[in-house]
């Protein structure tokens, strides 16, 4: 039994398969005659359009522009209104370029010229009655009365008939009077007691003519008729579809040829009644009708007429084979309902099954459909989250190029199924502006809940909520939120700035107390023992106590002044060139007595070429001069010091490095800080403003001091930038050498002179 059910579906798919060959066959056999249906329509089309341009049309065409010209030639003599202020007002008029193909002027009652725009022979053949005017093929006049209103209005031509002249003539005063009533480009003056005259040569009208045919052609082209259009086209489908419904009603009656039971066939009631609505609604021939006009046009694929046309008869054959079926496959899927019944119903409408499944009495079928039109709908509104989630985390600081390229690719798609519901179009994008509604609506309020969540961190921030988190997902604004939370932590670092700022105030007034009261307290002691001081060897002693802290204080003092001027920013820089490489060991040199009493082995490694560069010298000096002394007072005895400079690019390194005599517990931020020693008992002699005024000093001069440490490992690391020498310093420096030669010259010329 299974065997015979194998065979005759097999028997029917082959009569199905035949039939639908068949039915394409004959549509594509149609090609040449819809060919020669579409060359006919289209160059009869062309024959049409081709046509010439009757005058009457042309001229009628610029009724309007002299009608507004007759105000404008008229202000050009009267100058009521600044033709600045009529540009800037009405733009450029159409006249302007009209008015290169006429003769015109503007005649008084007298028959005078006011404009004098042309010579006395033009203006005689402008006035001229009509009988005498054959110069001009056309010709319009426009009388204007004392009272400022249009009291006629005169065509003729030796190109017009009488009918014609008669029927332009009422154009043109319909025309002039809408300009004149209409209170814009009129009001620009008032023509009173006078005549305009334009005139047109045969000449100029064939160009005008001409011209004017051209921009219609662009504006109205020819139409053109495609295959949708032809009788072989819509003849032919029409029959072959209603033979492909019969053979899908009758096949089955055949027991042999019946193959409605196969699998594909069996289908909800719904699907096939929504294929036949979208068939309806979009007019499905619109797309093949496309791809048969580009066949018989050669143009469905590149190459044709080169060996294509094969492929491009496959394509056609495949097209409307796929049409012929999808209506057979839908014919043959209704079917059912009249083997089936009362059942079909039942078992076979998605309608029942839901109902079913909601009252609670769904079948294992019924519920099975349930679950999988359950999971496919999830997957769709997961696919439609996802890009909704895409759209609500745009982040405008990247490329947005792929994020609008799918909104206009998804919007394109819409718009384009929209268009395929012919009738039936305006209700589709009705349907779609409501959705695009709804959809715009709950994006903007969640951008709005989003955006109450980026104001309450603002306004926390703004409040001086310093610590209060700035979190939760705010979709767009994300960004805005990361640079909030920089900002947050710009703030507590500022405000923690401020906090350290005003401790070390605090520390700097009781440092500098100390700092200078020690000394002073001893000057005022040995003091007052040298005035009661009798034996001289104690008074020297106390002399010289005296004098070291007296140098103490001043030096103290100078320190205090020092990096009160850097910190202000208004120490001045007397810039120069220098040798980096001999400067340091100059200070090394000078401060050899104090590297030997500390015991330290010093390790130069310097270039041994000259490193000039754009300094200041004497800030320079001290800088690497206070770096040493730190180094003399700190290193631990009897311990390498290593001293390195190496010339980069752009800048000049130098490393110091060496033992640390006490343990390294202090912040390396802060060491170059005022008054910060790296001995808080405050044991060593020292301002503790050396390392902050190198720091400020290598600052001034755009470099940078980096203080590291690593157990008992101190580093210092200084980057000086090569700055370029101004080229106002380098012919200064210039000139000064020229005449110091020139005076040792003079000075040596005076010499010989004397002894001479």
């Amino acid at each position: 039994m299974d065997t015979k059910s194998k065979n005759s579906r097999k028997a029917g798919i082959i009569v199905v398969v035949i039939l639908l060959s068949i039915c394409s066959l004959i549509m594509m056999s149609q090609y040449d005659g819809m060919k020669y249906e579409m060359d006919s329509a289209n160059s009869e089309a062309t024959e049409d359009a081709e046509a010439p341009v009757p005058y009457t049309s042309v001229l009628s065409s610029i009724s309007m522009d002299l009608a507004e010209g007759n105000y404008l030639l008229y202000n050009e003599y009267a100058d009521e209104t600044d033709p600045a202020e009529v540009l800037d007002e009405y733009g450029q008029r159409n006249f302007e370029l009209a008015k290169k193909y006429f003769d015109y002027e503007v005649f008084d009652s007298e028959s005078r010229q006011l404009l004098k725009n042309v010579d006395e022979g033009t203006a005689e053949s402008l006035l001229a009655n009509s009988e005498d005017a054959a110069d001009y093929a056309f010709r319009a006049r426009y009388t204007f009365s004392e009272n400022g209103e249009i009291s006629s209005v005169q065509i003729d031509g030796t190109a017009l008939s009488p009918e014609e002249e008669y029927s332009l003539e009422s154009d043109y005063v319909t025309s002039a009077q809408e300009v004149e009533y209409s209170g814009e480009i009129s009001s620009i003056a008032e023509p009173k007691g006078i005549t305009v005259i334009y005139g047109m040569s045969q000449e100029y009208l064939n160009v005008f003519t001409e011209a004017y045919a051209e921009d219609n052609w662009e504006d109205d082209p020819v139409p053109y008729y495609s295959v949708r259009e032809t009788i072989h086209y819509s003849d032919t489908l029409d029959p072959l579809c209603w033979v492909v419904i019969a053979a899908a009603l009758l096949l089955p009656v055949r027991r042999k040829l019946d193959i409605s039971e196969m699998k594909m066939f069996d289908v909800p009631f719904e699907v096939p009644i929504l294929v036949w609505l979208f068939i309806y609604a979009t007019y499905l021939n619109a797309l093949p009708a496309r791809i048969v006009d580009q066949t018989v046009e050669n143009s469905l694929l590149p190459g044709m007429g080169h060996g294509m046309e094969i492929i491009a008869a496959i394509i056609n054959f495949a097209m409307w084979f796929f049409v012929f079926g999808l209506v057979f496959w839908s014919v043959t899927s209704l079917r059912a309902m009249i083997r089936m019944k009362g059942a079909y119903w039942r078992d076979r409408t998605l309608t029942m099954k839901l109902i079913r499944h909601y009252r609670g009495q769904g079948t294992e079928s019924d519920e099975e459909m349930v679950r999988k039109a359950g999971g496919l709908i999830k997957r769709i509104k997961a696919f439609f989250a996802k890009q909704y989630d895409a759209l609500q985390h745009v982040d405008f600081r990247e490329k947005t190029n792929r994020t609008i390229l799918k909104i206009v690719i998804i919007n394109y798609i819409i718009l384009a199924v929209v268009c395929f519901f012919w009738v039936f179009g305006t209700l589709a994008l009705i349907i779609y502006s409501v959705l695009l509604f709804l959809f715009l609506r709950k994006y903007v309020k969640d951008l709005q809940e989003k955006y109450k969540l980026l104001l309450k961190s603002t306004n926390q921030l703004a409040e001086g909520h310093l610590d209060a988190p700035i979190e939760g997902d705010i979709g767009l604004f994300n960004p805005i939120q990361d640079e909030l939370k920089k900002i947050q932590k710009g703030f507590k670092k500022a405000v923690d700035e401020e906090v350290k700022n005003e401790r070390m105030k605090t520390e700097l007034v009781t440092n500098v107390s100390h700092d200078l009261r020690t000394p002073l307290t001893a000057i005022i002691t040995y003091t007052d023992l040298l005035k009661n001081e009798k034996d001289e060897e104690k008074r020297k002693e106390y002399i010289d106590v005296l004098e070291r802290k007296s140098l103490r204080l001043k030096v103290l003092i100078e320190d205090l002044f020092e990096i009160s001027k850097a910190a202000s920013r208004s120490v001045v820089m007397h810039y120069m060139k220098v040798d980096i490489v001999d400067l340091i060991k100059q200070v090394g040199l000078e401060n050899d007595g104090k590297i030997r009493e500390a015991n330290l082995d010093f390790r130069w490694k310097l270039p041994e070429h000259k490193l000039i560069m754009w300094l200041d010298s004497q800030k320079t000096y001290r800088i690497l001069e206070n770096l040493i002394v730190n180094i003399t007072k700190y290193a631990m005895p009897h311990t390498r010091v290593y001293i390195e400079m190496t010339e980069q690019e752009n800048d000049v390194h130098i490393s110091m490095k060496n033992i640390s005599a006490a343990e390294l517990n202090f912040d390396t931020e802060e060491i170059t800080d005022r008054f910060v020693r790296g001995d808080s008992s405050r044991n060593t002699e020292g301002s503790g403003l050396g390392l902050a005024i190198a720091k400020s000093f290598i600052e001034l001069q755009h470099g940078t001091l980096k203080i590291s440490t690593e157990a008992d490992l101190f580093k210092a690391d200084i980057m000086l930038p090569k700055l370029e020498i101004p080229p106002e310093e380098e012919q200064r420096r210039q000139a000064e050498q020229e005449t110091e030669t020139a005076g040792e010259q003079e000075k040596a010329d005076a010499q010989g002179s004397v002894q001479v």
